[in-house]
This record gives structure tokens, C-alpha cells and sequence, in this order.
């Protein structure tokens, strides 16, 4: 599984991160215990490192990887430059950012990846009063039960 998660990660070149997200992440560059579980994890490590990551968040004062900036707050006008500046994909992930990106209608694809466990509770990524057709790309099935879909956004 973690060869189709590196494959599907490597045409992005800036993630645009919550604060949580981007501290739940930066292992990946700053733990080499991590990186070295396999070689395929090191291959994610290399993929995450070579990417830019924009951080969003009002709290967090300083980052603690490479290629890494913050911005004070997830606007049209920051993401629209962050995108036009870009030639490459752009990933939005974090609670808050992804149901704000759905109201701004800065999404185009959707990757999902779901899990064989149910956990009630927690934030929705999708948010209320928005709604967007979806064409399915693709599928997948792991044997250890976890489903991959990914859509386009379509108008």
C-alpha cells in the first residue's frame, strides 16, 4: 500500500497544512527512526521532504522543517497566488482547511482513503451547505481492508 500512497504523492509539490497536521507530519523529516521502518518509507520521507509546505495557522510560531513557511490565514487571495506561483499539484489537509478549501472551491480531485475501523466523534471534512458532483477516477482495494477513491470535481 505504501508503494500506491507514494505513487499518488509524488506529483505533489506543496502541501497546504493545518498546524495539527503539518506537527503530526513533520516526522517524516525530523524523526529518522521513522523513514527507516522500510524502504518505502524512506522513499515517502524523501517524496515529503523535496515538497514545499505552507503551513496555515494563527498559533505557531516557528516551523521545524525544510521548504516550510506559515501563513497567519487560508484566504482566496493567499491560496490563489500559492496556486498560480506553482506548476505542480497542490494537497490540502487539516480539519479546518479542507472544509474551508470545499467553500472556496479551490478543490479539483479527491483522494480518499478509508479505513476499516469506525471512530465516532471528531470534525467533518465535508462541510455543511456545500455540495459538488463527483466523477469517480478511480479504486482501489488493499488486502488489509482499506479503500482508496478519487474523484474529480466536476461543475
Amino acid at each position: 500500500m505504501l508503494d500506491f500512497i507514494n505513487e499518488t504523492e509524488r506529483s505533489v509539490g506543496t502541501y497546504l497544512y493545518g498546524r495539527k497536521i503539518y506537527q503530526m507530519m513533520i516526522g517524516w523529516e525530523t524523526d529518522p527512526s521513522v523513514a527507516a521502518q522500510s524502504p518505502k518509507s524512506a522513499e515517502f520521507a524523501r517524496i515529503w521532504q523535496r515538497a514545499d509546505k505552507v503551513v496555515f495557522s494563527s498559533t505557531l510560531q516557528e516551523v521545524s522543517t525544510e521548504r516550510t513557511r506559515i501563513e497567519r490565514s487560508f484566504d482566496l487571495e493567499t491560496v490563489g497566488t500559492i496556486k498560480a506561483s506553482v506548476d505542480h499539484d497542490l494537497a490540502v489537509s487539516g480539519v479546518g482547511l479542507a472544509p474551508t478549501a470545499w467553500r472556496m472551491d479551490l478543490i479539483d480531485e479527491v483522494h480518499l482513503f478509508i479505513a476499516p475501523i469506525l471512530v465516532g466523534g471528531g470534525q467533518r471534512m465535508f462541510p455543511d451547505q456545500v455540495r459538488h458532483p463527483l466523477e469517480l477516477l478511480d479504486e482501489r482495494r488493499f488486502g488489509n481492508g482499506m479503500v482508496f477513491v478519487r474523484y474529480t470535481v466536476t461543475s
